[in-house]
């Protein structure tokens, strides 16, 4: 009987096993949380990311975004992409927070790694952590308030929040006029809760301050030549349809004609088409066309000759959002104009942002409806206060929904690593070292927050875990002054429900991380000879 090990993979395959795969995922997932933790916090530097594409626009990106980064950036090691979903998942769930749940994931394998390094058993570690969550969950729930009955504390608490989200971006410098736009911009839309009723227009030019929210819903394009530029009560019709579909187009195809009369005869033919599906569309008593694709001249001649606006290529997410707030819906076939919703506005005028003309349309069905025009000197700065601002917008619009607010600056992670020391000071077992850990993990990140500043982080996170166990529920760090402070004074504040989902989301992917004891990798596909 031979002794060799039988190895069942395909040739190619390959296999990591017990502590080699348990190495590889831990090496894999504190790379990728040493890469982002200098982001962290509002003294956090920026990352520059570079494409292959030297043409491409989106070549040079300059962000300190969590997700952005992460998702730019390609991995390899199962582990680190583990860590770059859940960086997705949060910024898609709550818009924040996505570098910190990337670095509390990491913070708690590198605690795994020590652990597993006392021979303590994987299990072991993933049931004191489930227990600490736990805990830590019910302490953050525990000092959550409500201020939703009264509409001016909400608003200070939204307009807090939005300068806690925003002191860590590129518009910290202008964090007043920011948090007050993007707070004004998330009550307009309230009641229906649709962020795609916000709309967001880039612009070049000018300085961040000179950013603005408009009323109206903008559309960055021209009506066509000989048109009117301005329209009253406006009965817009969307769609999205090819007004030269009766052209002969096929790839290949050849007319042959003996005479260049049959030529203008086959161009008239196009042209009647081309009337008839125009004279479609007037059915359905319309004085403002907006098309998804292009219109070409003729089609456009009489548009101009029946006095109605005609609008041409505009982007398939601006029809979108337009078909929303206006109330109409986007049509590719125009034979039943009585089963057409139209949409309405009360005025559609075109107006000047810098060099550029927009069309602006006013009074819409969707009345909450509104624009935010961004302006900066670079694509670059416009790019990421785009970003800044939608995750500004997105934690708002949760806070609307999810109205309990808990402290910022450490506060938080110091309170409920306190809360499974505590648990943990009771539990016999080696479960309490994982408790620890979980703890420890949690005081790491004020730890980062203040070495990302240039303060002396073992003396202040020493002093806040003292100022908390002192029964100071308030006390975090304050980065401006460099020493600890009040959170409630300073009004540092932050969603409930973002900093439950960095809990929640990186134990549970530190969890599914640590579980694994074999990586399998398939063989390559073979190319064809």
């Amino acid at each position: 009987m031979s002794l060799q090990p039988i190895n069942v993979l395909r040739g190619g395959a390959e296999e990591e096993k017990a502590e080699n795969a348990r190495m590889s995922s831990f090496v894999g997932a504190i790379a990728i949380g040493d890469l982002i933790k200098t982001t962290l916090g509002p003294k956090g530097m920026d990352k520059v990311l570079l494409g292959m594409d030297k043409n491409s626009a989106d070549n040079l990106r300059v962000t300190n975004d969590g997700a952005t980064i992460l998702k730019s950036i390609g991995v390899d090691n199962p582990a680190a992409k583990v860590l770059v979903d859940i960086s997705k998942v949060q910024d898609d769930e709550v818009g924040d927070g996505t570098t910190s749940v990337t670095v509390l994931a990491c913070e708690l394998l590198r605690e795994a790694e020590q652990l597993i390094a006392q021979h303590i058993h994987p299990q072991t570690i993933v049931s004191g952590w489930r227990q600490a969550v736990d805990v830590a969950r019910a302490a953050l729930t525990e000092v959550a308030t409500d201020n939703s009955a009264s509409t001016e504390q909400f608003r200070e608490d939204l307009m807090n929040i939005a300068r806690t989200t925003i002191s860590s971006k590129i518009l910290t410098q202008h964090k007043d006029h920011f948090a007050s736009l993007a707070v004004n911009a998330v009550l307009r839309v309230r009641k229906t809760a649709v962020l795609d009723a916000i709309h967001i227009i880039k612009k070049l030019g000018g300085a961040m301050s000179d950013s603005y929210l408009d009323d109206g819903f903008l559309l960055d394009k021209k009506p066509g030549v000989h048109q009117p530029k301005r329209v009253e009560n406006a009965r817009i019709l969307i769609a999205n349809t090819s007004m030269d579909a009766d052209k002969i187009k096929v790839f290949g195809s050849r007319v042959r004609v003996d005479s260049t009369a049959k030529v203008a005869q086959l161009e008239a033919a196009e042209r009647e088409k081309m009337k008839d599906k125009v004279d479609m569309i007037l059915k359905h008593d319309i004085n403002v066309f907006i098309n998804r694709q292009l219109i070409y001249n003729y089609p456009e001649q009489l548009f101009s000759d029946a006095g109605v606006m005609a609008i041409e290529h505009a982007d398939f997410e601006g029809i979108e959002r337009l078909a929303l707030v206006t109330g109409g819906e986007i049509v590719s076939t125009f034979g039943n104009p009585e089963k057409v919703e139209i949409g309405k506005c009360s005025l559609i005028e075109q107006v000047m942002i810098g060099e550029d003309k927009l069309m602006r349309f006013s009074g819409v069905s969707m009345g909450e409806a509104c624009t935010v025009v961004l302006r900066g000197a670079t694509q670059q700065i416009l790019d990421e206060a785009e970003r800044s601002l939608h995750d500004a917008l997105c934690v708002l619009s949760q806070t609307v929904k999810e109205p309990r607010t808990v402290y910022g600056g450490g506060c938080s992670e110091m309170l409920m690593a306190n809360a499974v020391s505590n648990l943990a000071a009771k539990t016999a077992g080696k479960e309490s070292l994982a408790m620890e850990s979980f703890a420890k993990a949690l005081r790491q990140l004020p730890t980062i927050i203040a070495d990302n500043a240039g303060y002396d982080s073992a003396e202040l996170v020493s002093s806040l875990r003292a100022a908390h166990t002192e029964g100071k529920k308030t006390c975090g760090l304050d980065m401006e002054k460099g020493e600890l402070g009040d959170m409630a004074g300073l009004g540092i504040t932050e969603s409930f429900l973002v900093k439950r989902q960095i809990l929640i989301s990186a134990a549970e992917a530190a969890e599914m991380i640590l579980r694994v004891d074999d990586i399998i990798r398939s063989a390559p596909r073979q190319r064809a000879r």
